[in-house]
């Protein structure tokens, strides 16, 4: 190739290069959980019998950078380390609408605080509601905060009643992308 259509190339491939849009990375964010960690505002309350006297509050969330075509999100925290087997749904919310921004701290189980249309289904404590984080003493556990991107308003057949790994087939079937946080807590 000379020189004279090597340069012809390589100015084609700036020009396009330049006016190129690029997609904004899909992000989550809780300036709660800044630090890496939960706050005791966000530990398991002590009613719940685990021996942790948290205040069992939901943190606040945004997010940046929603992939095109999303309909609504699905919020999920989930313990991977939990003595269990299978792990621990903490927290589910789905029908998130997808014009909202973020969640509110502070939503509580009979859904004060969340945005209209979104509803939050039974977690591994057999209810709706956040349930926050209580590793075993002497542990760390991971603790992977999920929002979903997905391509329906609402998640078909998901109700209050509905079980974490039924939304979360519905969810993967509907996914356009996730945004995580992974947060190591230990007691």
């Amino acid at each position: 190739m000379n020189k004279k259509i090597a340069g012809l190339v390589l100015a084609s491939a700036l020009a396009g290069a330049s006016g190129a849009t690029f997609a904004e990375t899909f992000t989550l964010h809780s300036p709660e959980l800044e630090g890496g960690k939960f706050g005791n505002a966000n530990l398991l309350s002590e009613p719940y019998g685990f021996g942790c006297k948290g205040g069992n509050i939901s943190p606040s969330f945004t997010w940046s950078g929603v992939p095109a075509g999303t309909k609504s999100f699905v919020l999920t925290i989930y313990d991977r380390n939990a003595p269990t087997g299978v792990g621990w749904m903490h927290w589910v919310v789905a029908n998130i609408p997808a014009t909202a921004k973020g969640l509110p701290g502070g939503i509580d189980a009979q859904g004060k605080n969340l945005p209209a249309g979104a509803l939050q289904p039974r977690t591994d404590f057999g209810v709706p509601g956040y349930g926050g984080p209580c590793p075993p003493e002497g542990s760390t556990h991971d603790f992977e905060i999920t929002l979903t991107a997905v391509k329906v308003d609402a998640l078909p057949m998901v109700t209050a009643e509905a079980t974490p790994a039924f939304v979360g087939f519905f969810t993967k079937a509907n996914s356009l992308g996730e945004a995580k946080l992974t947060i190591k807590q230990g007691r």
